[in-house]
Parts: structure tokens; C-alpha cells; sequence
């Protein structure tokens, strides 16, 4: 029988620990949210391309879409090889998810101009204004 009296009865290390522990889990979600929001992410158009060098080569510091050109003229997006008449429709997609960045094209040493025309044709018919062709310092 439970005696008159006797109930849920809580020791003072309970609820200090109780209560201490909240706000910290708070602060520490808080900063896991921050981080995830701030943090950059590397993009990579799916292959590894040997870029040409350059004696004027300078840092872009946004980019939002990058192409790759292989070596036999095979045009990359997002690791996902395209097909050139559809390179277009890509670079329109990817702009409007971020319409603040820029498009950086990596070409091959062996690729040949025309794939590479193609790709910035196609980016200036999309709209975007910020292109560059990446190289080797």
C-alpha cells in the first residue's frame, strides 16, 4: 500500500542535470543548423580534366555551375555525362537554382574548340554572364 504522502519525489541532482542539459542541446542544434546553411559545398563536373596553363589565371570566388569537356569532346555536368544538344537546358536549371553564381568551364588540353564553343554558346543563350574557362597557373 503506498503511504499518504509518498508521491514522484525529485532529488535536487535530477533537476539541475535536467536543466542544464536543455539549453545545451539547444545551442548545440542551433549550431549544427548554422553550420550545415554556411557551409560550401566542392562541385564537380565527373571528370578529371588536364586544363590548359595560363600566365593571367585568377581565383572566381563564385561558381555555381561547372562543365567539364574530355579529352574526346564528352561534355560532364554535375558528374553526369551530357549530351551536347541538351547542355542548355542544364545550365538553365542549375541557374535558376542559384542565379548569383557563376559557370566555370574545365576543358581539356585535347578537347577541341568546337565542343568547347558549344558549351559557352549554349551558356550565353541561357542567360548567364559570369563565364570562364578554368586553368593551370
Amino acid at each position: 500500500m503506498a503511504r499518504r504522502g509518498q508521491g514522484l519525489v525529485r532529488s535536487n541532482d535530477d533537476v539541475n542535470i535536467n536543466d542544464s542539459l536543455t539549453p545545451m542541446l539547444d545551442v548545440v542544434f542551433i549550431m549544427l543548423i548554422f553550420f550545415i546553411v554556411t557551409a560550401t559545398f566542392i562541385k564537380q563536373a565527373g571528370i578529371d580534366v588536364l586544363r590548359p596553363d595560363a600566365l593571367t589565371a585568377e581565383q572566381k570566388p563564385t561558381v555555381a555551375i561547372l562543365i567539364a569537356v574530355g579529352p574526346t569532346g564528352e561534355i560532364w555536368i554535375d558528374k553526369k555525362r551530357v549530351d551536347p544538344n541538351s547542355v542548355r537546358a542544364h545550365i538553365e536549371r542549375l541557374h535558376a537554382e542559384n542565379p548569383k553564381g557563376g559557370l566555370v568551364v574545365q576543358a581539356d588540353r585535347k578537347s577541341t574548340n568546337e565542343k568547347l564553343m558549344a558549351v559557352l554558346n549554349a551558356a550565353r543563350a541561357a542567360g548567364m554572364r559570369e563565364v570562364a574557362i578554368s586553368t593551370e597557373q
